[in-house]
């Protein structure tokens, strides 16, 4: 599998790292109601609190695995670049798709509780369609498009930008930034239109 010109390791943690933030946290968030339901049924609070802790705890785990990663850059002597100043960027387009998509799948798993046993293959189908462990030359150019529709490709693809120093996709980023933006407001417009039969249902 081509590397793009860096130790394969190195190139699928850089696409790991954003990509395993992203899945642990959608996937907590999308339990995270159906999983309190008595937080839901006697307190009083606006519910989007529950998915977002969620999304946030998974902040955590992010953190200690960037940090492995510049280890690792150390290791294999790939230097730094102003490109890691793109990091703060696609970790906030990265948090808000987690944050939308975990709404979504919470209010979902709420109404529809069959819905959670299809959510882990829905996000396993998801990263293979993701350029977690290939690069995104790899793609025919006259499909290339159908893969950059794909939210987390751009976000993925910069972030190995960000730690290896290669060209940002200035055009691709651009795409999944739209694309983030409306999975956020989808997410939190469907969490709101159905927050209040939460506690009859749950």
């Amino acid at each position: 599998m081509p590397s793009e010109g860096v130790p394969y390791s190195l190139f699928v943690f850089a696409g790991l790292l954003p990509w395993t933030f992203f899945s642990n946290a959608v996937s907590s968030a999308g339990q995270s109601l159906v999983g309190s339901p008595h937080l839901i049924t006697k307190v009083y609070f606006p519910r989007i609190f529950v998915p977002t802790a969620k999304v946030l705890a998974a902040l955590l785990d992010f953190a200690i695995s960037t940090g492995v990663i510049f280890i690792m850059l150390a290791f294999y002597q790939v230097p730094l670049t102003w490109n890691i100043f793109l990091l703060l960027v696609l970790t906030c387009l990265t948090l808000v798709c987690a944050i939308g998509m975990g709404a979504f799948l919470s209010a979902l798993n709420v109404e529809y509780r069959d819905f959670q046993y299809i959510t882990p293959f829905l996000i396993q189908i998801w990263m293979f369609c993701s350029p977690v462990v290939y690069p995104v030359s790899i793609v025919p150019e006259r499909w290339r498009w159908i893969l950059i529709l794909n939210p987390m490709t751009g976000v993925i693809d910069n972030y190995r930008a960000a730690f290896l120093g290669k060209a940002i996709d200035w055009q691709g980023l651009g795409i999944s930034g739209l694309a983030i933006v409306a999975i956020f407001i989808i997410g939190l417009s469907y969490f709101l239109r159905v927050e209040q039969r939460f506690a009859d249902i749950i």
